[in-house]
């Protein structure tokens, strides 16, 4: 994998249905030949206008809200009907015997991805069930305080809010300001909220407000110097910044797999270092022999195998097309709505930050004087464009985030909308 440093620094600078997708995307990086290796490829349309093609979309609709959920290839849909139709066929044979000792291959492909031992990762249905696991799993005693922000997603907020009133927990929820281009905006912020009671501190890789990349491995490496853990929610970050586990140094990571992974809906996985599983309980029972076994953390009853055995399809996809070729693609979508709208009017403002250290291919649009539900609206009712409208005490506005299935033209459609509502209003 290209160094990430090396790749930043370059990125920089970047301002129908096919049933053969997996086939079609391996093939279509080695038609590019000197250009795979260069950011030159994120413009490359004749590359990308193949990869466009193996997905199954509905082109009347342009969804520029993938940061929510996102389509899969057809080939991941083909693989996952079939594993649901197998299933169906005979579920207590095919579905227990057979489909279910699969996932262990899946464990496989998903720890090589993101750089573990398979002994490390666990399967879940989303990032919420990996980061509740660990948020109700950590031995907390009434007084022990855990850190959070109020930038960090909304399901994880109320969960600690729960732990504080079930468990007599000090729920500490900091703040900080966005655009941020510096890690010590928010570390300073940690420290100053740090006690000798503080056991766990849980941050956003990236955030789903507006897409800011925090400084995770520095907020790591001050919570290790002080011996408290931190959960790292990774569901906007992995498989669209390019990076792997040891660029983190994290001992726990969640995140979902049907965002920028594209596997199918309801799949994620919950990484714990393996020293630490023993002290992180299951959220469902588990059985003693389990406890330092992260299987445990699988014992959820009867749910479908097909789901996560497609999985494999989804990571088989995104390696054929390249972590960084994907991450520069998605910067260089962004750029080009973000980039001309800037220049169209001041009253445009990006609370994302621009510097691709701190800022990938999610961007939150505000726009003064145009109230962000009802420019949502607008863009539905007139357009057929999704986005996503955004509140937050320190800020509002519309998420944008296209993903590589996502044409230019589509994002010249969705700029020249833009320009309109500036002009005319909604």
């Amino acid at each position: 994998m290209t160094n990430r440093r090396t790749f930043l620094t370059a990125a920089a600078g970047v301002a129908a249905f096919r049933a053969d997708a997996l086939a079609r995307a391996a093939g279509a990086g080695r038609d590019l030949g000197g250009l795979a290796d260069t950011l030159e490829t994120a413009r490359d349309e004749d590359y990308w206008g193949q990869i466009q093609r193996c997905f199954d979309t509905d082109r009347a609709v342009i969804n520029l809200n993938n940061g929510g959920v996102s389509p899969a290839s057809a080939e991941v849909m083909e693989a996952l009907i079939r594993e649901l139709r197998f299933s169906n066929a005979s579920p207590v044979q095919n579905m227990w015997r057979v489909q279910e000792p699969r996932a262990e291959s899946v464990r496989r492909d998903i720890a090589r991805e993101f750089g573990c031992d398979p002994e490390e990762i666990a399967i879940t249905r989303n990032a919420s069930e990996a980061m509740e696991t660990l948020i109700f799993g950590i031995d907390l005693k009434p007084g022990d305080e855990a850190i959070y922000t109020d930038q960090n997603y909304p399901r994880m907020q109320t969960s600690w809010q729960q732990r504080a009133r079930r468990d007599g927990i000090i729920a500490k929820k900091l703040s900080f300001p966005i655009p941020m281009n510096s890690p010590d905006v928010l570390l300073d912020r940690i420290k100053e909220a740090i006690t000798p009671r503080t056991r766990v501190i849980e941050i956003p890789q990236v955030t789903n407000y507006s897409g800011q990349v925090l400084p995770v491995r520095e907020v790591i490496e001050l919570g290790r110097e002080r011996g408290i853990e931190v959960f790292v929610d990774g569901a906007h970050a992995f498989a669209h910044v390019p990076f792997q586990r040891d660029d983190l140094d994290c001992d726990y990571f969640g995140t979902s797999l049907h965002k920028w992974m594209m596997a199918p809906i309801g799949t994620g996985f919950l990484y714990v270092r393996k020293s630490k599983i023993k002290s992180i309980w299951p959220l469902m029972g588990a059985d003693p022999p389990l406890d330092e076994d992260i299987r445990k953390y699988e014992q959820i009853g009867t749910h479908p195998a097909a789901n996560h055995n497609a999985i494999s399809v989804a990571v088989a996809f995104h390696r054929a097309i390249g972590p960084e070729r994907k991450a520069a693609r998605l910067l260089y979508l962004r750029e080009r709505w973000a980039a001309p709208l800037l220049d169209a009017d001041p009253r445009v403002k990006l609370w994302t930050p621009r510097d691709p250290g701190w800022g990938w291919g999610i961007g939150l649009l505000h726009i003064e004087g145009l109230e962000p539900g009802k420019l949502f609206g607008h863009l539905w009712d007139k357009h057929r464009i999704v986005v996503s409208p955004t509140s937050h005490d320190q800020f509002s506005g519309i998420r944008i985030s296209p993903s590589i299935y996502t044409t230019v033209e589509e994002i010249d459609v969705f700029v020249d909308a833009m320009k309109n509502a500036l002009a005319n209003g909604v």
